[in-house]
């Protein structure tokens, strides 16, 4: 119980550019899951949630639509996922989602965050073992049992589901993602998700120093201002 995820909240963007980085970001997204997994949200479930989280972080609807026109034509980018592991400030675990068109370009950019803050990347593997890959539900509600019931129906290998103030979390692995979602859909007519998406939640979490916080403010920007990098996932906590 009381599983420490990150909870994207809506996004204020403050400035122009970081506005832009944000749209930059949620575009290519949209981009690769909906050439992967096909550019119809009531099909691509994936998708669906990703607009959804769009639109909360305030993503204009014609860079949503831009980036859909461009996973129906043919050829685009060739956008690829990268993830790197290391230790950033404290000796916090860090993992870093990336999607990248150039390897090479996106270890150099991620490695100098690493590298400008003194801390260290690691070699792949080195701290995934430490955390759960999970689909993450988050909705109103709080009758736990009534939820474990309809994934059980739905035959969900659910992980847990937790309520906590007037909210219900599901945690299930990440290859249970579209499955556990049609079977909420399904159970609770017009549930509305303030969390769906595939994270990476820490096994254990450690009190970041006090004497560390500057310098991991300073990493977590730095990775946020890389075009290149998608999420981050950490176990430290302030």
């Amino acid at each position: 119980m009381g599983r420490a995820f990150q909870n994207r909240k809506d996004s204020i963007a403050k400035t122009a550019t970081t506005k832009s980085r944000i749209y930059s970001k949620y575009g290519r997204e949209i981009y690769v899951v909906a050439k992967s997994g096909g550019t119809d949200p009531a099909a691509n479930l994936s998708l669906r949630g990703l607009i959804d989280r769009a639109r909360k972080d305030q993503v204009p609807a014609h860079v949503i639509q831009n980036a859909l026109d461009k996973a129906a034509g043919v050829g685009g980018e060739d956008y690829s996922p990268a993830r790197y592991e290391g230790f950033g400030p404290g000796n916090c675990m860090v993992i870093v989602e990336c999607l990248t068109d150039n390897p090479n370009r996106t270890v150099g950019e991620v490695r100098n965050c690493f590298t400008k803050t003194k801390t260290k990347l690691g070699a792949p593997g080195s701290v995934a073992h430490m955390f759960d890959h999970c689909s993450i539900f988050k909705f109103a509600g709080d009758d736990e049992d009534a939820v474990l019931e309809a994934l059980m129906e739905a035959d969900v290998d659910v992980t847990d589901v937790e309520a906590e103030d007037g909210q219900i979390t599901v945690f299930a692995p990440h290859t249970e993602y579209a499955k556990t979602k049609e079977a909420l859909l399904a159970a609770f007519d017009g549930v509305e998700f303030e969390v769906d998406e595939i994270q990476f939640v820490p096994q254990t979490m450690m009190d970041l120093p006090a004497d560390d916080l500057p310098m991991m403010e300073k990493f977590l920007d730095m990775l946020e201002d890389c075009d290149d990098v998608q999420r981050v996932f950490h176990n430290a906590q302030w």
